[in-house]
């Protein structure tokens, strides 16, 4: 059979002859002197997973009238993900939380998210999404992120150890820890957030030298030593080229439960005039709320509900995935 030979069977016929959740990851098929030639996507299978792959396409394609061999290219490029640092500089600023709430609500919004607890030392991922009794599994040394209930996949440090079990590890461990978990199967994930530790030591530095977010988010409470330390953070992310996408300024106000008059234990508007002197965008305030603690020590983020609280969460969250769309243009 020659390459002009019209009993040859056609592109159409081959894909039509594949199921269809294999025919959606192929790229090409053609036929060529009785061969069928497929490429095909595996980027984000196992190696098990593309044997198999490979083995059901031949199988197939095998049994077409015209076909006499079948030959599979498998393309191994990685899903394009993006991923933004959370980080503040300093503990205590609600980082862990505003970044799960954030994470919930670009969930709702349709993107695919993932969270890295990039926090070795202090994790808090499992407790807010609500898995502190779930374990990560493995297949070909690489792990499997957990599903939370509420739509986001996650991976935490917190996770793989026993709960209360404290971690002294020098830093080249950590910066190893976090690439297993930067590097685990997210499999259709488009967007991962990553929770960072307080501080500017070796697991940031191994961040931005080894996996380099597309951009960051700096949080603070409104007070000045929260904004020094802030400030300490988004010098970093400066220098290891980094975009700072913006600040929040959280714990801002609390609204008294019973006469509903408004107080500011930390201060006021601190972070937007900090974010307006650097010239970085101020994104939003999140109010200091027994709701959000709450909800958040239950591994029910607020942002899951819609109320003033979520309101707060889902602002953010909107400019963020515009900052995120205008990136990938």
């Amino acid at each position: 059979m020659s390459m002009a030979d019209n009993s040859a069977p056609t592109e159409v016929q081959l894909r039509a002859a594949l199921p269809t959740e294999i025919e959606a990851r192929v790229k090409s098929a053609r036929t060529v002197a009785g061969r069928a030639v497929v490429v095909a996507e595996a980027g984000d299978l196992s190696a098990k997973a593309r044997e198999e792959l490979e083995a059901d396409i031949s199988e197939a394609l095998g049994a077409v009238e015209g076909v006499g061999e079948v030959r599979v290219a498998l393309m191994a490029d990685r899903v394009k993900r993006q991923m933004i640092a959370i980080g503040s500089g300093k503990g205590g600023v609600g980082k862990s939380t505003l970044t799960t709430n954030l994470a919930v609500a670009l969930a709702k919004m349709g993107r695919k998210v993932g969270v890295i607890d990039a926090d070795i030392y202090g994790p808090s991922q499992p407790r807010l999404l609500a898995n502190e009794s779930d374990r990560p599994t493995a297949e070909d040394e690489q792990l499997i992120p957990i599903e939370s209930p509420h739509g986001v996949k996650f991976l935490s440090m917190g996770s793989l150890v026993n709960p209360g079990k404290a971690l002294a590890w020098r830093g080249p461990m950590a910066g190893s820890a976090l690439g297993q978990l930067v590097e685990a199967r997210w499999e259709d994930t488009d967007l991962l957030l990553i929770d960072m530790p307080p501080g500017t030591g070796d697991v940031q530095l191994s961040m931005m030298q080894k996996h380099k977010p597309d951009g960051a988010l700096l949080v603070s409470t409104p007070q000045d030593i929260a904004l020094l330390d802030a400030a300490r953070a988004g010098q970093l992310f400066e220098q290891g080229n980094i975009p700072i996408i913006g600040l929040v300024e959280n714990m801002a106000g609390y609204a008294c439960p019973h006469c509903g008059e408004v107080s500011d234990p930390f201060g006021q508007g601190g972070v937007e005039k900090f974010a307006k002197s650097l010239e970085i965008p101020f994104l939003g305030r999140i109010p200091l709320s027994l709701e959000i603690r709450v909800k958040s020590d239950a591994g029910d983020p607020p942002a899951l509900v819609d109320n003033d609280d979520a309101a707060a969460f889902t602002a953010i969250a909107e400019q963020l995935h515009g900052w995120l769309q205008a990136k990938t243009g």
